[in-house]
């Protein structure tokens, strides 16, 4: 009678499955996806490949992923081999393994919850947008199967256009010269050239693993129940009208999710501890930031997948060094393709005391304190929307991926935001860096954030906001079918 009594109990919770993209950008925002749904009063389970699950147990602990009863932590192998260490995995031939290799174990999973008596059968899918093999697990089960872009708008739209450079000729990429050839039909989106648009594009080979990669899986979003983005309307009104005007499956942005998250979830309640960081973060660096004057310090961290050379690691350390400013910079372990990251002695002893240098940090709290003035960065998406809210203007070195498009909208829209070129010169770092902090140019950005973390702040501060509203809508009408 007991066991049938808690069967009964478990299935009015919704149980949602979150499935990431095996990244730390990715796993990032999908984990606060997954909390704000637990706070719904959903039961969560999330779905990371066995190789980032088993990172997480190193970085935050053997008992982190066990600690609350109704938030699970699964996995499923990706068909990759494993490797040691903590560096993040080849994204080609995981994005060509996941689309292989994922589907089976997935369904497996999904039966194994399902034949459980102490949870509810799972009602919803939350997947990320470039994961698709989860509408084929969803259409079998039956159960709605909302896609997450962890992208911006900007970039979200530029890869639905992927078809049509293949149609106009300008993919595969005949000659860099083309990479200034003006690309003005992409609805919405001005002034653009072939640099801008997501790197993919500029593949050289009609068969090159990424470029077919993205056209496959925007081709199969139309299968979606409906489609999540992290961003707010004021941010990109434009952008999400034209994406919204070519989907078929409705389109919610329901961003910045970090404020969603810091605005109804209690910091040291064990949900709002429960952390996402492959690397261990240190915490130290918020004690050192502490210490530092308003507006004072530069921010340097070129997110999770950026490798550089050892001669482009050595020119930003000098053009940091000429500027005579203090600086937190996050180095990775695996930043230089191969090799262990090494700074000139030199340079650590002309930079002593005003220098912080760490391996990972909760770059959530770095960007929303005072003291930052500045942020040297790849342009990732988490990093330009965590800017964005603390008001931190950037200077921009974009790797791959969208990040182009997103430097060009920091720089050319939204006004936050001045690029540095790909082969680093410190001469160029450090002018740029100067104006950043002192110069007129900078002032102006600073300003130009300040506005935009305003309106980050209102699209979330109440239940009426947009994309609180956005939320609550996609739960109701999508997850519980009401």
């Amino acid at each position: 009678m007991a066991s049938h009594t808690v069967s009964k109990k478990c299935e009015q919770k919704p149980h949602v499955v979150c499935v990431p993209f095996p990244a730390q950008g990715h796993i990032d925002p999908m984990l606060k996806v997954a909390k704000l749904l637990h706070n719904k009063d959903f039961h969560v389970t999330f779905v990371n490949n066995v190789y980032n699950h088993n990172r997480l147990l190193r970085s935050r602990g053997p008992d982190e992923l066990d600690r609350i009863s109704t938030f699970r932590f699964e996995s499923i192998p990706d068909g990759l081999l494993e490797t040691d260490g903590d560096r993040m995995q080849d994204v080609p031939s995981l994005c060509e393994s996941t689309v292989k290799n994922c589907l089976a174990p997935f369904k497996e999973l999904l039966q194994q919850i399902n034949a459980r008596d102490d949870v509810s059968p799972v009602s919803c899918i939350v997947s990320d947008g470039v994961m698709i093999f989860t509408l084929d697990a969803a259409g079998e089960l039956g159960v709605p199967c909302v896609l997450f872009w962890t992208t911006s708008a900007c970039g979200f739209l530029a890869y639905m256009y992927f078809h049509r450079f293949i149609e106009k000729d300008l993919c595969p990429l005949k000659d860099e010269s083309y990479l200034n050839t003006q690309i003005d039909w992409i609805p919405s989106m001005k002034n653009l050239k072939l640099k801008d648009i997501p790197s993919f594009i500029h593949a050289t080979s009609r068969d090159d693993i990424m470029l077919n990669f993205f056209l496959h899986e925007t081709s199969q979003l139309k299968r979606a129940t409906a489609i999540i983005v992290n961003t707010f309307d004021d941010l990109e009104h434009d952008t999400i009208q034209s994406l919204q005007s070519i989907l078929p499956p409705v389109l919610y942005p329901i961003g910045p999710l970090h404020l969603l998250v810091n605005r109804t979830i209690d910091e040291d309640s064990e949900i709002g501890q429960m952390g996402s960081s492959l690397w261990k973060e240190e915490t130290e660096c918020l004690d050192w930031l502490d210490t530092k004057s308003q507006n004072s310090v530069v921010y340097v961290n070129f997110g999770s997948i950026t490798v550089m050379s050892a001669k482009q690691l050595v020119e930003f350390a000098w053009g940091l060094a000429a500027t005579r400013k203090e600086f937190l910079w996050v180095i990775r372990p695996d930043v230089l393709n191969g090799d262990v990251p090494m700074l000139p002695t030199e340079f650590l002893t002309e930079t002593d005391g005003r220098r912080m240098l760490a391996t990972w940090c909760p770059q959530g709290k770095v960007l929303s304190h005072p003291v930052v003035g500045g942020f040297l960065t790849h342009c990732g998406w988490n990093s330009t929307i965590e800017s964005l809210c603390g008001g931190v203007p950037m200077v921009c070195w974009p790797f791959f991926a969208e990040q182009p498009t997103n430097c060009k909208f920091c720089c050319d829209e939204w006004g936050v935001g001045m690029e540095i070129g790909g082969d680093v010169k410190r001469e160029e770092v450090h002018a740029v860096i100067r104006e950043l902090m002192d110069g007129e140019k900078g002032n102006k950005m600073r300003d130009n954030a300040e506005k935009w973390r305003r309106l980050a702040e209102e699209a979330v501060e109440h239940p009426s906001s947009s994309s609180e509203l956005n939320f609550q809508v996609v739960v109701n009408k999508v997850f519980l079918r009401q």
